[in-house]
Formats: structure tokens, sequence, C-alpha cells
């Protein structure tokens, strides 16, 4: 469990609306409004199957994943990639650590969008250069 949703600002119901986070018990909570119904979903479930879904994709790409991230920073070295390797291999670290607010917006305006059913069971993830349902 965890008292902060990794992907605050990012996940929507399905008809578009950004789902509004709290905490309950002192864990954090993604609200679904139900036609005025508030459901409380556990967010550490909705966060660890879209990091899974997020990893899932990266190992797939890592090559191209790994390139990409050296050529932005800067850093073409053999002790950035072992470290993009370890990151990549640790992204489950996300649910303890959480996102910066800035990499949240970030992924915000680059397409980061996820849509749960009224479950929270993910039904679709969108995000850069990827649009996938989460059954595939």
């Amino acid at each position: 469990m965890s008292n902060k949703a990794v992907f605050e600002g990012l996940v929507f119901d399905e008809a578009g609306r950004a789902l509004e986070v709290t905490t309950v018990g002192g864990e954090a909570q993604y609200v679904i409004d139900d036609q005025g119904f508030r459901r409380h979903i556990d967010a550490a479930v909705i966060d660890r199957h879209v990091i899974s879904l997020i990893q899932e994709q990266v190992i797939a790409n890592k090559d191209i994943v790994e390139e990409s991230i050296m050529r932005m920073t800067g850093q073409d070295d053999l002790f950035t990639k072992a470290s993009l390797d370890v990151s990549i291999k640790n992204m489950a670290q996300l649910l303890e650590r959480g996102i910066p607010d800035d990499a949240r917006m970030w992924l915000g305006m680059m397409g980061l969008r996820i849509v749960v059913n009224l479950h929270g069971e993910v039904i679709n993830l969108n995000w850069p250069g990827v649009a996938s349902d989460s059954d595939e």
C-alpha cells in the first residue's frame, strides 16, 4: 500500500474526467465518480498495473529507449548505460518513491493518459508513441 498516488493527474475515467486523489486510513485512493457515488480504488493497485505495462514496453524496446535517453542527456558512456539498465529493472520502486511533480507534468504534456473503468481496472494506457489496451 502507498500513501501517494504515483500517477496523480494522469488517471481518467471512461468519460475522460481526471480522477481525484484522496487518502483513506493513510492510503492513497483514486476516486471514481459513479453517478454521484464516489468509488475509492487503492492507488497502489492501479499504479502497480501501469508500472508493469510501461516496464514491459520499455524492456521490449530497451535498446532504443536507452539510446534515446543517453542522446537526450548527452551522456553516452558505459556507466550511464549501466545506470539505465538498473533503473529499468527497478521501475517498481516508483511505488515507494513516486514520480517528481515536474516529471509527472511532463508525462502528461507528452500524452500519458491512463483510463480505468468503474472498478479501477486499467482499460487503456496511452503514452508517448504507444497506444495499447491493457489486455494486449
